[in-house]
């Protein structure tokens, strides 16, 4: 039995899996819908829905840990492989880091050695049913070793970049890699802000 602790500092574990996201649901059409590949790579390309269901997929079982405080342990999700995505678009050398885009106009950045994990998927399936539509349905990032936040809802594309630039939350007082483990929930200016104002950082 393994004695490392399976709930980050400043975690309360629930059942539930709550629905949370800066503004509505957006409504996207699966005929429409394009995953799109580009940046610091040799070869961009884009999918259609079609296209990402022929895709290889891949079952994972993993917990789920939220910047507001909340973890979900066992969440069963299906989708393929972020690591075999980034494989066709063939990453340049000076690619180090990765801009997740979203639907309709959220972006999330991440340090590429963290999106090109094994067991991160574009999602979009969960629980053998698919993805609903406010959990980020038709697909979504996931990326399960960091907060819940840098796992994009409604994902249309990674853009991989040769240097690191915030996106949506992170231009917004989060932080640039948000690790639950070290409770990497704000960048430091907006840490210091709370301090001063007696805020407390957990939420």
């Amino acid at each position: 039995m393994s004695d490392t602790p399976r709930l980050p500092p400043g975690q309360v574990l629930t059942k539930k899996w709550p629905v949370l996201h800066y503004g509505s649901v957006p409504k996207l059409d699966l005929a429409t819908w394009r995953l799109r590949i580009w940046g610091a790579v040799e070869r961009a390309y884009e999918l259609s829905w079609r296209d990402f269901q022929a895709a290889p997929h891949e079952r994972v079982v993993c917990d789920l840990h939220c910047v507001t405080s909340w973890s979900r342990f066992d969440n069963e999700f299906e989708g393929v492989p972020v690591r075999f995505l980034l494989e066709q678009a063939e990453p340049t050398p000076k690619a180090r880091f990765a801009m997740i885009h979203a639907a309709p106009d959220y972006t999330t950045n991440l340090p590429l050695a963290d999106v090109a994990r094994p067991g991160n998927l574009v999602a979009d399936r969960f629980g053998g049913e698919p993805l609903p539509p406010e959990h980020g349905g038709p697909a979504r990032l996931l990326v399960p070793h960091l907060y819940l936040w840098k796992s994009a809802k409604w994902i249309t594309g990674i853009e991989l970049l040769e240097e690191d630039e915030p996106g949506f939350w992170e231009e917004n007082g989060y932080h640039m890699r948000g690790d639950p483990w070290t409770e990497e929930r704000y960048g430091r200016a907006q840490v210091m802000r709370m301090r001063r104002g007696g805020t407390r950082l957990d939420g």
